[in-house]
């Protein structure tokens, strides 16, 4: 549980003071808390997203009007706004909406600013749990950057959302980020669930809940994923193990928006935006029977697919290293260290993570603990840390067959047959563009030779 304290000292105020001069009280009267207070002149001096630290602006209504600054402003640029109103324009229906709570008199007092903060600090800390956000989100690559922008376009809709990705590729970090993005859910809670961790018999305890007595063992009323989620969002990973049984009862939530514990009579009505992933090619599933079509259209009504970090390229992997680096060793106090040097990101970027963002996540911590032992960058034992990834990951060595059967290759060669090994064909088919075809093709080893014959 977080404390307020710990609310306070992560917490950023940004203050357009207009005519009424307030940045100087604000400090004065949030700084012994711990809080940042920075007085902006321009709405270049936001912080760029996603933040890394909840944020609220104080903004007196003085500078509306002015300086692209408008009653809109929150929805604009996702902080919660505080306005600053003379006496009695606080309540002006004309110039505040009726549902608009967050005003002060410009005579406020300490403790009128921290009511209203205290307000907004649920809402602000719901998705920013310390732990939660390890690291910057690295979007320097096209693939990256492309997938972001769809993120923006369809963020503020409640429609369903499927998302595509190899595992470790982030796609629980994609849909929190679909979460703080939604003005209306993003306010509520976000529900993780591995559909793939769901022992047999407990789904409908898990998802749906319990009445008090409903079982043996059943001392306590219990709230399921579903009634969790309410409000918020629900993210269900892995969502191409759940069996099919399981399927229809989930379908049948999400046809209804109801759902009834186990044991009791009375019907819960829910209102949640859902953000399924999978690893998987769930239409193929549900050419195969294993999979319910039903379903499938219900939850894709948006599809993303997550690139993988091959496909994010070298640059997007060394940036992801340097920035689990520095959250791991600046909380160890080496915040001093020289910078990464080139011969370490050399390594990285040519490394091949078969686990992707996970993989390289993994690989950051043992590098940094070794630099925490040895407080400097030691080449003679980081060398080492590289060679249970992939052959080549650090000297230049031809890496192994990558031939295996998996199921990613069965996809790209079934694709090519279907589209008569066509690449631009095939390219689009799957959702990607054909240099990352061939870049695929490539790391898989997929040669012109292995088509099947006509």
């Amino acid at each position: 549980m977080k404390t307020d304290r710990w609310a306070y000292e992560n917490l950023e105020v940004y203050v357009w003071e207009g005519k009424y001069e307030i940045a100087d009280r604000v400090t004065r009267f949030l700084a012994p808390l711990g809080v940042d207070v920075i007085r902006a002149g321009a709405l270049e001096a936001l912080p760029a997203e996603p933040r890394l630290k909840p944020c609220i602006a104080v903004i007196s209504v003085s500078v509306i009007g002015a300086a692209r600054f408008s009653l809109d402003w929150e929805a604009a640029h996702g902080m919660p706004v505080i306005w600053v109103a003379g006496p009695g324009r606080e309540a002006d229906p004309g110039r505040f909406p009726p549902e608009y709570a967050h005003i002060l008199a410009d005579d406020f007092t300490g403790a009128d600013l921290r009511s209203q903060i205290g307000k907004l600090l649920p809402q602000l800390l719901a998705t920013d749990a310390p732990g939660e956000r390890e690291a910057d989100l690295v979007a320097g690559s096209p693939a990256m950057r492309q997938l972001l922008q769809h993120v923006e376009t369809f963020a503020d809709f409640g429609s369903n959302v499927m998302l595509y990705g190899e595992t470790g590729a982030g796609k629980e970090r994609i849909a929190r980020l679909f979460h703080e993005r939604n003005g209306t859910y993003g306010k509520g809670p976000f529900v993780a669930v591995n559909c793939g961790a769901i022992p047999d018999g407990l789904f409908e305890s898990q998802f749906f809940g319990h009445a008090k007595g409903a079982f043996t063992g059943a001392s306590f009323a219990h709230r399921g994923y579903f009634e969790q989620a309410n409000g918020g969002t629900l993210f269900l990973d892995e969502i191409g193990d759940l069996p099919l049984f399981q399927q229809v009862k989930l379908l049948r939530v999400l046809e209804e928006n109801v759902i009834t514990r186990l044991g009791s009579t009375l019907a819960v009505k829910l209102d949640f935006r859902l953000v399924a992933a999978t690893n998987k090619d769930l239409r193929d599933a549900v050419r195969q029977g294993r999979f319910r079509a039903d379903l499938f259209f219900r939850l894709a009504v948006i599809e993303m697919r997550i690139p993988s970090l091959e496909e994010r390229g070298q640059a997007d992997k060394v940036a992801l290293l340097q920035s689990f680096l520095r959250h791991m060793l600046g909380e160890s106090g080496f915040d001093a260290l020289p910078p990464m040097p080139d011969w370490l990101k050399g390594a990285v970027g040519t490394a091949y993570f078969t686990g992707n963002v996970r993989e390289l996540r993994n690989l950051a911590e043992r590098v940094g603990i070794t630099v925490q032992q040895t407080g400097h960058w030691d080449e003679e034992r980081i060398r080492p840390l590289f060679r249970s990834l992939h052959p080549g990951a650090f000297d230049g060595g031809e890496r192994n067959d990558l031939r295996a059967d998996t199921e990613e290759r069965r996809r790209i060669l079934a694709a090519l047959d279907a589209n008569g090994w066509r690449r631009q064909d095939t390219a689009a088919s799957l959702g990607i563009s054909r240099k990352v075809l061939w870049e695929k093709m490539r790391k898989y080893q997929i040669a012109d030779s292995e088509a099947e014959p006509v």
